[in-house]
């Protein structure tokens, strides 16, 4: 069977445990916890694989991954995932939880690029101008990039508005070779 298809088939059935349970919130953030761990351990996911680790180990290294104090009902999804023989497919539930999550309460990403960092006020006001456009709530992540020498570039959804001099002055440029 397709790995999608497991993913996606066990993060709705998580989504709407969790919804009816009114801890969507929490679980969305243990979601992201396991994908960071998977991303930033690649040891994690060989580990995990391994079939010569007993489950309860196994067990131990997940709920470790979901973050300090895990739900039950991260525990105990966990818990199925093992008695199934799924943990080779865990860093895609996860994932398929956080994309199912975000479509349902409408939460778009967004990033701003900026030379120098910018004010909490700035940032906020950027975050509303995309809330505003998206109706949505967004999750912001900012970035310092001297390259980009002034401005700023924001990203969120489809949309980039590159406002950089770096851009600017690449455009000049383009404009004076034709």
């Amino acid at each position: 069977m397709d790995i999608g298809v497991i993913s996606m088939r066990y993060a709705r059935a998580l989504l709407k445990s969790a919804t009816e349970a009114g801890i969507e919130e929490q679980l969305y953030q243990e979601m992201i916890t396991i994908a960071k761990s998977y991303a930033e351990v690649p040891a994690l996911r060989q580990t995990i694989d391994n079939p010569m680790l007993s489950k309860d180990k196994k067990r131990a290294l997940l709920e470790t991954a979901a973050g300090e104090n895990p739900s039950e009902l991260c525990r105990t999804f966990i818990g199925l995932v093992l008695k199934e023989d799924r943990e080779n497919v865990m860093q895609f539930m996860a994932n398929s939880y956080i994309t199912l999550y975000r479509k349902q309460k409408n939460v778009i990403r967004g990033k701003l690029t900026t030379a120098a960092r910018v004010s909490a006020q700035t940032e906020q006001k950027m975050r509303r101008m995309v809330e505003s456009q998206t109706n949505g709530t967004v999750e912001f992540e900012t970035e310092v990039n001297p390259d980009i020498i002034g401005g700023f570039i924001l990203e969120y959804d489809t949309y980039r508005m590159d406002a950089s001099v770096r851009n600017k002055l690449n455009n000049i440029l383009n404009t004076l070779k034709k």
